[in-house]
C-alpha cells in the first residue's frame, strides 16, 4: 500500500444488520477454534502490524481525532499514538515470557507431581471502545479474535480505524463492527468470552446485564466523579489557576488551537447545563464562556459549588472543576467516601503523613500524588476502576491477563498412588492422611522440616 496517498474515507462506512452481527460472531468463533490465533507468530505479526499504523498513519491519526474533537497534536500523539506503540512494543518484547507456563509448588498430598499455571487465551472477545482511547493491545497479546466496537459519535476516529485495522491486520480474527444503538444492541445479543467497555455508568449496566445472559465477564471502566485534594499549603490556588490557564490557551481560550471542542452538540448541552443548574449557587471565578456553534467551553472553575448541585453529583466529563473548601483537609477524605468510589483520585501535598493518610482512607480505582491522569501512562500500573467507578484493569500485563484465562494444571505419573486416599478409611489411614497434610510427621511440624 502506498502510505503517502492513503485516504481513511476511501472504504464505505459497514454498519451489519442484526443477521450480520450474528455472522461475525460464527465467523470469529470458527477461525478461532481453528488454533490461529493461539499461535505465537499470529500474535507477533498483528502486533507489529498496530505498530505499522501507529507509525505511518501517524498524521491521519491525528486528522481524525482534530476532525471529532478539535484534539491537539501533542495531545493526540501522547494518548493514541505514544502509548500504543510503547503497548506494542512492550508486548513484543516480554510475549515470550508472559505466555510462558508458570510453575508453582505441589502438596505432599499429590508426591509425586508438578503443577503450573497455563494462561490461554479466552476465545472470542468484545470491545467496546471510547472514542478517545481506541486501541486495546491486550485482547490480541493474549491471542483471541476480536471485534472492535468504535463509538458512533466519533465517526472519522471509526472510519480510520475500521479502514487502518483493515488494511494492516488479519481481517478473518480482527474485525471491526461500525454503528450506533443497533449495532451495539445486537453484538450484545451474541455469546463472547469477554466484553471490554469504557463510557458511562448507565450504558455499562445495560452490557453488564447483557453479559449476564450469557455469563459472559467484563471488563468495565465507567468513570464517575475523579477527586483532587490540594493542602491550603500548597501554592494551587485560584489566582495560580487562572496564570497557568492563561499560559495554556492565552486571555480568549476560546480562540486556542489547543483548546479540545465537546464531542457533540448532545455532551455540549449535558456540561453546559452543569453551569445552568439553578442549584449551583457557585461562584464562576474563572471562565464560563461557551460557544454552541462550535462545541467549545473555556476552562470554568466554580467556587464553592452546593454540594446538592448537579455539577457535585454527576460526572462532568468537559472542562469544568468545582471546588469545594473544608475546614480541615481530613474533611475532604469522608466527602469523597460519601460517594461512588471514583476512578481516579489526586492528591497535592508535600505533607508525607498526608500522603499516607490520603492513600490508606481513600479508595479509589488510581492515584496520583502531586500529578494528575499520568498514572495511566505507566504500563507496570493497573489501570480500572472499583464499585461504581468500573470492574477489572488493563495495561501492560493487566491487559495480557485480562483477557487470559489462568488455566490451573496438576501432573501425575502412574508409578506411585497413596492408597491412603482411598476407601476403607482405616484410623491408620486417617492419621497418616492428616500427617502429610499439615506436614506434622512424627511430631514435627511442618515449618521445621521445610515443606
Amino acid at each position: 500500500m502506498d502510505v503517502s496517498v492513503f485516504n481513511p474515507t476511501a472504504v464505505p462506512v459497514v454498519h451489519p444488520t442484526a443477521q450480520g452481527v450474528e455472522r461475525v460472531s460464527q465467523d470469529l468463533r470458527s477461525v478461532y477454534r481453528s488454533g490461529k490465533t493461539k499461535t505465537f507468530d499470529w500474535r507477533v505479526s498483528q502486533l507489529k502490524a498496530l505498530l505499522k499504523i501507529t507509525t505511518r498513519h501517524e498524521k491521519d491519526i491525528f486528522e481524525a481525532l482534530r476532525s471529532d474533537l478539535n484534539k491537539s497534536e501533542n495531545d493526540a500523539y501522547l494518548h493514541e499514538v505514544y502509548r500504543v506503540s510503547e503497548s506494542c512494543k512492550l508486548a513484543l518484547k516480554e510475549l515470550p515470557r508472559w505466555m510462558m507456563p508458570e510453575r508453582v509448588e505441589t502438596s505432599m498430598i499429590n508426591f509425586p507431581s508438578s503443577a503450573e499455571i497455563v494462561s490461554e487465551p479466552l476465545g472470542v472477545v468484545l470491545v467496546i471502545s471510547p472514542w478517545n482511547y481506541p486501541f486495546v493491545v491486550g485482547a490480541i497479546a493474549a491471542g483471541n479474535a476480536v471485534v472492535l466496537k468504535p463509538s458512533e459519535v466519533s465517526p472519522a476516529t471509526s472510519s480510520l480505524l475500521s479502514n487502518l485495522l483493515g488494511e494492516y491486520m488479519d481481517p478473518s480474527a480482527v474485525k471491526v463492527v461500525e454503528g450506533g444503538v443497533p449495532e451495539t444492541t445486537a453484538l450484545l445479543e451474541q455469546k463472547w468470552d469477554k466484553i471490554l467497555y469504557t463510557g458511562n455508568s448507565n450504558v455499562g449496566r445495560i452490557i453488564l446485564t447483557a453479559a449476564a445472559k450469557h455469563l459472559t465477564p467484563v471488563v468495565l471502566e465507567l468513570g464517575g466523579k475523579c477527586p483532587a485534594v490540594v493542602d491550603s499549603n500548597t501554592d494551587l490556588v485560584i489566582d495560580a489557576l487562572s496564570s497557568e490557564l492563561e499560559n495554556f490557551y492565552g486571555k480568549d481560550p476560546m480562540q486556542s488551537k489547543d483548546l479540545s471542542r465537546i464531542i457533540n452538540s448532545r455532551h455540549f448541552d449535558r456540561v453546559t447545563k452543569l453551569l445552568d443548574d439553578k442549584k449551583n449557587s457557585g461562584k464562576v471565578v474563572i471562565g464560563g464562556q461557551w460557544d454552541r456553534a462550535n462545541l467549545k467551553i473555556a476552562p470554568t472553575v466554580i467556587l464553592d459549588a452546593p454540594e446538592d448541585s448537579l455539577i457535585m453529583n454527576e460526572e462532568i466529563f468537559g472542562p469544568l472543576l468545582p471546588i469545594v473548601t473544608v475546614d480541615k483537609i481530613e474533611d475532604s477524605f469522608g466527602l469523597i467516601n460519601s460517594k461512588g468510589k471514583p476512578l481516579a483520585a489526586y492528591l497535592f501535598t508535600n505533607d508525607k503523613k498526608l500522603k499516607e493518610e490520603f492513600i490508606r482512607n481513600v479508595s479509589a480505582g488510581g492515584m496520583a500524588i502531586n500529578d494528575t491522569v499520568m498514572h495511566i501512562t505507566e504500563p507496570t500500573l493497573p489501570f480500572g476502576g472499583v464499585g461504581e467507578s468500573g470492574m477489572g484493569a488493563y495495561h501492560g500485563k493487566f491487559s495480557f491477563d485480562t483477557f487470559s484465562h489462568k488455566k490451573a494444571v496438576l501432573q501425575r505419573g502412574f508409578a506411585v498412588d497413596a492408597d491412603i486416599r482411598y476407601p476403607p478409611f482405616t484410623p491408620g489411614k486417617v492419621k497418616l492422611m492428616r500427617a502429610l497434610l499439615t506436614g506434622d510427621i512424627l511430631g514435627i511440624p511442618r515449618a521445621l522440616i521445610g515443606w
